[in-house]
């Protein structure tokens, strides 16, 4: 007897790097993950006709809509993936969560800790599978870093130091674009890359229970895209930092920016414990470093772990060992579990608690910044999922 796998109708918001990014992942998770329910690509949406109308045919969907609200209005849609400007992430993921929907968006799940309330009540209350899309945490590295400290194999945590840096921004000549601008991307480098670090620690080590926290903001004016001689006010951080004291009494300390030269995306993170430690780099995400101190003297010291063995989370799915996946695999590996959470109607995280808890830390972070004290981080109830 064939068995057929159940379909999922995705209707995806917005279509440029993240876009396709997630149409990627879609379109590789039958091929990588079989036994999966198959995702099919059945609309996009954008304003911009003549864009969305080339996305649709570049990324494979079947048809389009100028209007995420049409979208979904259609029955022939189970998921809404949105990857569209923060600002517009609370309404479209209320929206498709009243409408039944499924729903993944990007981080940060919101501007503001009361979005991503509203987000996570509207979701619960309408019974729909949720996630933000974290990819970072389904690198198999992350994942067995994860696997080797649950087990105790650092003992107890003391230190966690994550960094993410890049220079895309460095030049005063780059237009001002959204993500400069605070009424669309709520906070600069500190929402869009320190998001991701921060979600990284709390998967790995626990919850943020204060930080303080820096801010700056090294050009404040750039010009305005078509328009010569006309500048915009630059208003979110360029780069942030803060230190962090975790539930289980481990130290943070965090950096965020887009002025780093040198770095193109350097995604990072060292974790300190009683028995040995460990180190990841997204710009070498297949190997994790692990030292153990209870090797031998004299053969002290990290050793690398290609993660790509059978044996490694998600690894088991792609090429023999030494054959290392990449960036666009961590979206494979987060969809093909998003596609088992729907199919069988069960929570998957990361969602849109953590895009919660991740966003009270954020905020923390900002109004430290402007108290130049600490700030207590607000410990949500784990909300009941599907």
């Amino acid at each position: 007897m064939v068995i057929v796998l159940k379909e999922i109708r995705v209707g995806l918001v917005g279509y440029k790097f993240m876009g396709k990014a997630h149409s990627l992942g879609y379109r590789n998770v039958p091929f990588f993950f079989p036994d999966r329910a198959r995702p099919v690509l059945k609309a996009i949406a954008g304003r911009n006709e003549e864009g969305v109308r080339k996305a649709a045919k570049e990324l494979g969907f079947e048809s389009y809509e100028t209007d995420w609200r049409e979208l979904i209005k259609r029955d022939d849609i189970d998921l809404i993936d949105i990857v569209t400007p923060n600002h517009s992430h609370a309404e479209i993921a209320i929206a498709a969560a009243e409408a039944g929907k499924h729903v993944i968006c990007e981080k940060p799940l919101a501007l503001n800790a009361e979005e991503a309330e509203r987000m996570l009540a509207a979701a619960e209350k309408n019974g729909v599978v949720h996630m933000i899309s974290h990819n970072y945490r389904f690198a198999p590295a992350v994942q067995y870093a994860k696997k080797l400290i649950e087990e105790g194999r650092l003992g107890k945590i003391y230190h966690v130091r994550a960094t993410y840096l890049q220079d895309w921004l460095m030049d005063p000549d780059f237009p001002i674009a959204w993500r400069l601008k605070k009424e669309i991307t709520g906070s600069g480098a500190l929402g869009d890359i320190g998001a991701h670090i921060i979600d990284l620690t709390r998967f790995l080590v626990g919850e943020m229970t204060e930080v303080v926290g820096a801010m700056e903001t090294f050009i404040k004016e750039r010009p305005i895209e078509n328009e010569p001689g006309k500048t915009g006010v630059v208003d979110v951080d360029d780069a942030a930092s803060f230190i962090a004291r975790f539930e289980n009494g481990a130290m943070g300390v965090f950096e965020a920016t887009r002025f780093a030269a040198g770095s193109r995306n350097r995604n990072c993170f060292e974790i300190n414990g009683e028995y040995g430690s460990i180190k990841w780099d997204l710009e070498n995400m297949n190997n994790l470093h692990v030292y153990l101190s209870e090797d031998d003297e004299g053969l002290q010291g990290f050793r690398v772990i290609n993660c790509t063995e059978e044996v490694h989370p998600f690894a088991d799915a792609y090429w023999p060992a030494g054959h290392i996946i990449g960036y666009e695999h961590t979206f494979v590996n987060l969809i093909s579990e998003l596609m088992e959470a729907i199919s069988k109607k069960k929570s998957q995280k990361p969602d849109f608690f953590d895009g919660l808890q991740n966003q009270l830390i954020l905020d923390a972070i900002e109004q430290s910044a402007i108290d130049k004290k600490w700030v207590s981080i607000p410990q949500r109830a784990n909300h009941i999922r599907v």
